[in-house]
């Protein structure tokens, strides 16, 4: 098994074109596992910032089903993404072998964030995992890759202070709007969606003081989470949203509702919804009525409306209505705040120190069948002799008309083994150490192979921008 990753993020991509990547993202790792015989588990992290596909591959050693599975992953991003194939392997950043856990655990660890060291990657990791096994596409390996991500992450958080200084997409979105704001103990917000993102956005606004909250989702989930989060739920319909919205300070959107599939009535299968969740006629119709009702003010204050979805829940012409500010993801890129250098490279050891461990186990499997094979050699050895030992100490005491006792025989046992198994320490050891040496090498093989894959891309496509 080989682990093979394609990753494509806010680093190496602009916004625009990583959301045209990723539309249709909910459905590519079922149909990786099931259209690519090689292919043996697949899963999918998909966020406001990054597009990754993590594949457990059986390949063999000439590296030929890598290349397939790379070419493969391409055309089924294509094809749902409506982007070409030559176009989706070439945004990709194709990892393999110990590569993959280094960039995951990373990733997991908040390093390669938006805003580096922001904690709710880390739950995303997570459910990527809880969807892959809801799917029936995970594998063992990807099962232990994934949690020990997980772990890593919980680390890098305990031992630097990268994770405890509430560092979030969101928490930035409310300070940047903060700026704008009256204080937010008198601030009224609306929130736009019911995932976890909504629910850090409670979090982070009952922190700042603010709870005047009410949630709107057009899935119909908004009581179900108000009742969870004791916030007010507004009605599913526009015009619900826009009377929401006519007193509003601040808007968090981030239901990701736009280029996603949809459950839909008398639809047979799922549809993916192109419209805006919040358009620009609500939002100007919002500021028009919250204009009539400020007698005494000359214009109502400001609303200030953050986009946290990759797929754009707002209409961008929403920021040229008068009395508005739109930020969304690229604004929150370019505020992103500096991180601490010594903090950071602390962080990026404990993930190589991660990685490489996770790799040792993972190929370290190829030495159980050995090791296995030596334990057992060890038992027949100590059998042998403990029966000749035995025998020996028979005929010994035959002529005085005597035979072993029990606790005699127990004696011998105990010393052959004892023996037996001090010598058999180093031969562990070696065996150990040629089969790891024999996985590695057999791997890199196949990496040679996924390379030719890699450079032929960067070749067609050398900014993959």
């Amino acid at each position: 098994m080989v682990l093979l990753s394609l990753t494509a993020s806010h680093r190496e991509l602009d916004l625009d074109a990583l959301e045209r990547l990723s539309s249709g993202s909910h459905s590519v790792g079922r149909e990786v596992v099931g259209s690519c015989r090689p292919v043996q588990g697949a899963v999918v992290i998909s966020t406001c910032n990054r597009f990754e596909l993590y594949l457990d591959v059986d390949a063999p050693l000439d590296g030929d089903a890598v290349r397939h599975a790379t070419h493969h992953v391409a055309d089924l991003v294509a094809a749902s993404s409506g982007v070409t194939t030559d176009t989706a392997a070439g945004s990709f950043t194709v990892r393999t072998g110990s590569e993959v856990a280094q960039h995951l655990f990373g990733v997991a660890a908040g390093l390669d964030s938006m805003v580096v060291g922001e904690r709710e990657i880390a739950g995303q990791v997570k459910r990527a995992l809880v969807t892959a096994r809801d799917d029936g596409t995970t594998s063992k390996t990807l099962e232990l890759l994934f949690q020990t991500a997980s772990r890593t992450s919980k680390r890098v958080g305990h031992h630097t202070t990268l994770g405890g200084v509430g560092r979030s997409l969101v928490a930035l979105g409310l300070d940047l709007a903060g700026e704008t704001l009256p204080p937010y103990p008198g601030t009224r917000a609306v929130i736009i969606g019911t995932g976890a993102y909504a629910g850090a956005s409670v979090a982070a606004l009952r922190a700042r003081g603010c709870h005047d909250v009410r949630v709107y989702s057009r899935s119909g989930r908004a009581a179900d989470f108000a009742a969870s989060h004791d916030v007010e739920a507004v009605a599913t319909d526009l015009e619900a949203l826009v009377e929401a919205l006519e007193d509003a300070d601040v808007v968090v959107s981030c239901s990701g509702a736009r280029g996603r599939a949809l459950d839909l009535p008398g639809v047979d299968a799922p549809e993916a919804s192109l419209a805006y969740v919040l358009d620009a006629a609500a939002v100007a119709r919002a500021r028009e009525r919250a204009a009539a009702r400020a007698e005494e003010a000359p214009e109502p204050p400001a609303l200030v409306i953050l986009d946290l979805a990759l797929h754009r829940d707002v209409d961008p012409r929403v920021a040229d209505v008068e009395g508005v500010l739109l930020y969304d993801l690229s604004t929150l890129k370019a505020n992103a705040p500096a991180t601490d250098h010594a903090e950071l490279d602390r962080a990026r050891d404990l993930v190589a120190d991660a990685a490489v461990r996770f790799e040792e186990t993972r190929l370290g499997r190829a030495a159980d069948a050995a090791v296995v094979e030596l334990f057992d050699e060890a038992e027949r050895q100590v059998e042998h002799e403990v029966a000749v030992e035995s025998a020996r100490l028979v005929e010994e005491l035959a002529p005085f008309g005597q035979s072993p006792t029990e606790a005699d025989l127990e004696g011998i046992a105990r010393t052959v083994r004892r023996r037996v198994h001090t010598e058999l320490h180093g031969r562990i050891v070696a065996v150990r150490a040629t089969a790891l040496a024999d996985a590695r090498a057999a791997e890199a093989a196949v990496v040679a192979g996924a390379e030719q894959t890699l450079r032929a891309s960067r070749a067609t496509h050398p900014s993959r921008a």
